[in-house]
């Protein structure tokens, strides 16, 4: 787990410097594109369940009901800005949580952390001890269906991640994390988070 957190901090690091450009042209792109403030931070759940405020840029309009899934809005692209759905397309919104890497409250490679109100998903996680390793940024529930998956099989896929957890698996994960951002997998606005068996590889979650 030291060693974990040498490569997050010595990449986040680095990825803040390359990437401050682009942080630049999309803070300009959304105070362009809408009123409110450029970051939106979430009250989420971190390790050991102890919570903590994840940083993302703002996708969203400042009249959206907070701490609300998007899947649980009745009309989410209502409230979504324009220059958000480009984020949210191409997963661009996530970069500030390279912030909640610096400080030690996430890591590159792990399991989403849950908002604070889905007890649901920490009840499941709970049975495969992934409530008690470091979120993540990305991780292997993200590159096996994203957004679609159901909380069962979320939970159970976040186990597996932290039954394999070494070095080997994270690049796994984070080779397999660029080639879905790059095609778009599992970005689903509104989705139930229910799969069909014939657009997916889970029937159940």
């Amino acid at each position: 787990m030291k060693v974990k957190r040498a490569i997050d901090l010595c990449l986040s690091m680095v990825g803040l410097i390359v990437l401050s450009p682009v942080f630049l042209i999309l803070v300009i792109a959304i105070k362009l594109d809408s009123k409110g403030p450029v970051l939106f931070k979430q009250k989420r759940v971190g390790i050991h369940k102890r919570y903590f405020n994840i940083l993302k840029f703002r996708t969203m309009k400042i009249d959206t009901p907070k701490d609300m899934p998007t899947h649980m809005l009745k009309n989410p692209d209502q409230y979504i800005t324009k220059v958000g759905k480009f984020l949210r397309k191409t997963s661009l919104d996530e970069l500030p949580q390279i912030i909640n890497i610096v400080k030690g409250e996430m890591s590159i490679i792990g399991p989403r952390p849950a908002l604070w109100n889905q007890s649901d998903l920490l009840e499941e996680r709970d049975k495969y001890g992934a409530n008690d390793v470091m979120p993540g940024l990305t991780g292997w529930a993200q590159i096996n269906g994203r957004d679609e998956l159901e909380i069962p099989e979320k939970a159970k896929l976040d186990g597996e991640y932290v039954a394999k957890m070494s070095f080997f698996f994270d690049f796994r994960c984070f080779l397999g994390t660029i080639l879905s951002v790059l095609k778009s997998d599992g970005v689903v606005e509104g989705g139930t988070g229910k799969l069909k068996s014939k657009e997916s590889k889970y029937a159940n979650k």
